[in-house]
């Protein structure tokens, strides 16, 4: 046994934290969750009232103009159309509504905030270890002061997702600032570039595939937390999955895990395609 004398409790002072947070910040929650659901409701009631054909021809509009191959935007459109087959669309159109939010969310964020570390060493230094623990911690525990700060619901979902998913963006995007082929920075200063043209028209462009990367990794992390996010009121796919294990209903739960898999396949195809796009883009301006 570990001897209690040199035990420290945290639960004290981080339940005291969020207690003081609820009562003095309550307005400031209402509002940020007035904002997100803003946001989210509205494309919601768009992707599930929208005719199916409609969003399939989007998936494979969006994986042709990605990829230019009718190969890729059919066979996504067939996999995109067995979600339908196994009578999960609208759920799977719940789900994508509250992916694409938590998405465009840590994207908003992280991005910029890449950016920042890209060029600030220390305060790089004292991020990456707090990104390590975001990755680290278990899912889970995200949940519960998101549950304690907003209550059950989408929107607690949405931030458990944000600080789950949001790392990969925030990485990869410092990482391919870093990598940008330092001649071509000094090349454009010699020829007087500004820094703010310099970052927008050489070291983003350059940077574009190492970033499209990291959004690639968030959607799919976002995507991964949708069962999870279902414990706490976020209904959709993850929400026939926790059905199926608290009934042992097997079947229920197998064909809302392929749906997953089927949503997750076309949205890392559509993701892939436009992260090899920004590929080619950069090798034809190193040309």
């Amino acid at each position: 046994m570990f001897p209690e004398s040199l035990t420290v409790s945290i639960r004290k002072p981080i339940n005291g934290a969020v207690d003081w947070l609820v009562v003095n910040y309550g307005w400031a929650f209402e509002a940020v969750n007035d904002a997100i659901l803003g946001v989210l409701v509205p494309l919601e009631h768009l992707l599930r009232q929208a005719p199916w054909w409609l969003v399939l021809a989007l998936f494979m509009g969006l994986a042709f103009h990605a990829s230019r191959s009718w190969k890729l935007s059919l066979a996504l459109g067939v996999v995109a159309f067995l979600v339908g087959v196994l009578g999960l669309w609208d759920m799977a159109m719940q789900t994508l509504a509250l992916m694409l939010v938590s998405t465009l969310l840590a994207v908003l964020i992280g991005m910029p905030l890449g950016v920042v570390l890209a060029s600030r060493d220390r305060l790089r230094s004292f991020v990456l270890p707090v990104l390590d623990l975001m990755q680290t911690m278990p899912s889970f525990v995200y949940l519960i002061p998101a549950l304690m700060l907003f209550g059950l619901g989408k929107v607690p979902a949405i931030l458990a997702t944000l600080i789950y998913a949001m790392p990969p963006v925030i990485r990869l995007t410092d990482l391919g600032l870093r990598q940008v082929d330092k001649g071509a920075v000094e090349a454009a200063y010699s020829l007087g570039a500004r820094p703010r043209l310099v970052f927008w028209r050489v070291k983003l462009p350059l940077a574009l595939p190492s970033i499209m990367a990291g959004i690639n990794q968030t959607t799919m992390l976002a995507l991964s937390m949708v069962v999870i996010a279902s414990m706490i009121g976020a209904r959709g796919l993850g929400q026939e999955v926790l059905l199926g294990i608290q009934r042992l209903d097997v079947g229920r739960g197998a064909a809302a895990g392929l749906a997953i898999v089927a949503l997750a396949v076309v949205l890392d195809r559509i993701t892939q395609a436009y992260g090899r796009k920004a590929q080619a883009y950069r090798q034809v301006e190193r040309a």
